[in-house]
């Protein structure tokens, strides 16, 4: 039997952490009161100390940074493949001129 996965908003994610952070208590004390597996609220902490200005940018989203390399890599195959087809034409125009 499939279980289907849960989602949390940002604002959720981030009142779990507050929570956790301040007030003395457990992280896994806050973790049973939310409903959480303590180690998700572990890695929402870990994440939010990391980069709490672009953490949890929601479902389908990168980060700022993420996206920058995202688009580096593309243009980085696309410039590579430009690259491969003036190679070949080089090859054939050299042939065509002996």
């Amino acid at each position: 039997m499939k279980t289907e996965r849960r989602s949390f908003t940002r604002e959720f994610k981030l009142e779990a952490v507050r929570l956790s952070m301040e007030g003395g208590r457990m992280g896994s004390d806050v973790a049973r009161e939310l409903g959480i597996h303590p180690n998700v609220l572990y890695r929402w902490r870990k994440e939010f100390l990391e980069d709490n200005e672009e953490s949890f940018p929601g479902q389908g989203k990168m980060k700022a940074s993420d996206e920058e390399v995202a688009r580096l890599r593309r243009e980085v195959a696309m410039l590579r493949e430009d690259r491969e087809i003036l190679k070949k034409a080089l090859v054939f125009f050299s042939k065509e001129n002996k």
